[in-house]
């Protein structure tokens, strides 16, 4: 049960999203990406729910493992380790909300051929309205700076 408990840390950090435009995932190596120029319109913070429901597991099952060594009977167990099931997946549920919600950005870019896009990323880098940038096609999709652009 210790393990258990002392595992509870490592899997909520687990759920927090990762928004960084400087992080690739082991999977998007080596693929091409359309990338298209164009400038950034506007730009707004905005709040990133990353919950995915993983807190809620993990809680569930930390206390029903918690919760299935209480009492002295079989049965006692087995309400401790339902009890201990949904007090845990509640708690997991609210600590997985609280450590995945983060904020970014969201910009609305104008490409040179006049379409608009819009991609939510993280906080960093920061690029003002009128910025020419590109946009990188993929999973996740990115906006950065146009490194042909004079600034």
């Amino acid at each position: 049960m210790r393990r258990a408990l002392l595992l509870a840390p490592l899997l909520l950090a687990a759920c927090a999203p990762n928004v960084r435009t400087d992080s690739y995932s082991v999977g998007s190596v080596g693929q091409v990406n359309r990338t298209v120029s164009g400038s950034v319109i506007s730009v707004r913070p905005v709040s990133i729910d990353g919950t995915r429901g993983g807190g809620a597991a993990a809680g569930g099952a930390i206390g029903g493992v918690a919760g299935s060594t209480m009492g002295g009977s079989s049965e006692a167990a087995v309400i401790g380790a339902i009890g201990g099931l949904v007090v845990g997946a509640i708690a997991g549920a609210a600590a997985e909300r609280s450590v995945s919600n983060t904020t970014g950005l969201e910009y609305v870019v104008q490409t040179e051929n006049g379409n608009l896009m819009t991609v939510v990323q993280g906080p960093e880098p920061v690029f003002e309205v009128g910025r020419s940038v590109l946009v990188l096609y993929g999973s996740p999709s990115r906006v950065i700076a146009d490194p042909r652009a004079a600034r």
